[in-house]
């Protein structure tokens, strides 16, 4: 029988998970109303969006596999027009989500939806709207779809975005790392990463696999608080995992933070400054690769999720 102490942890428990669904209500309105001041902007000739597409089934994903579940229709049960709107825009995440792996969590498609409308050169302008959208996300105690971070790589004008990991607890964040590097992430950011993923309780790398890099002292690579606007400097693992200088010691989850997307999307237009970025060594990559698969399934079926194997792409 229930102790009254149980009862309240348990009460405890279901109110927090409710800022679940806040947050992705929030999170989901903010995008269809930037995705109205795009069509307005660009005169797009259809309000569905690939950008948008893929960040719902982003959220429904996150739903899905969270204790307890919310499935797409409870998530925006408080607004029948919405959810129709959505589901004749956007069909596909609301049946895929039970069988597809996201590459990337929501706010990165936020943040992708930003920089889209604000300019990708206007860096103040778009962590401004970025802050400012992010502190009107509940919270709670486990900081549901909220990430604590934006991060800017750049080389001479051009600028580059990511966030950190925008879920909650370690399971939800150890897949979207282990998604972000089998299916988005550039490789020479995977690798890093996958040299400690998936880590032990020491953090420490792999014996087998070292695909580190050392950015280019000319490249900038800034973090900053969302809540605060404050530039903040690299982690412990982030020191370890792409050479930049830190006096930190603390280490948080190998690929979590926002460096790795920002550095990923930086990479992927910028040949020759990844080319100087080049990993220790790639022998045994696949070896890693595999490591990282194994986990990513392993953490899914904890989850109870039946995987295809395929990572969400609309399909046209």
């Amino acid at each position: 029988m229930e102790t009254e102490r149980q009862k309240q942890r348990k009460e405890e428990f279901l109110k927090q998970q409710e800022f679940f669904r806040t947050n992705a209500v929030l999170i989901i309105n903010e995008m269809v109303k930037m995705r109205k001041e795009e069509i307005e902007r660009t005169e797009a000739p259809s309000p569905a969006s690939p950008l948008v597409d893929e960040f719902l089934h982003s959220i429904f994903f996150l739903g899905k596999i969270n204790n307890p579940e919310f499935s797409p229709e409870c998530i925006l049960d408080d607004d029948d027009i919405l959810l129709k709107e959505l589901k004749d825009n956007y069909p596909q995440p609301f049946v895929l989500c039970s069988s597809q792996v996201p590459k990337r969590s929501p706010m990165s498609y936020v943040l992708n939806m930003i920089v889209n409308l604000m300019g990708q050169e206007n860096e103040d302008t778009i962590i401004k709207r970025l802050c400012e959208f992010t502190i009107k996300l509940k919270p709670g105690k486990t900081k549901h779809l909220v990430s604590s971070t934006v991060c800017v790589s750049q080389k001479n004008s051009d600028r580059y975005y990511g966030v950190s990991m925008s879920t909650s607890g370690p399971i939800p964040g150890r897949i979207m790392i282990a998604a972000s590097c089998l299916s988005t992430w550039d490789s020479n950011v995977a690798g890093a990463v996958m040299t400690y993923y998936p880590e032990n309780k020491e953090k420490t790398k792999k014996t087998y696999f070292d695909g580190t890099i050392k950015l280019p002292e000319e490249v900038r690579c800034q973090a900053f608080s969302l809540s605060h606007r404050k530039e903040m400097p690299p982690c412990r693992s982030c020191g370890n995992l792409f050479g930049l200088t830190t006096s930190e010691n603390r280490e948080w989850p190998y690929g979590h933070c926002a460096e790795a997307e920002s550095l990923s999307n930086f990479f992927k237009k910028k040949d020759e400054v990844r080319e100087q970025a080049q990993p220790e060594s790639d022998e045994n990559r696949k070896m890693a690769t595999e490591s990282v698969l194994k986990e990513l399934i392993k953490l899914l079926n904890m989850q109870k999720f039946k995987w295809d194997r395929h990572f969400y792409t609309l399909q046209v």
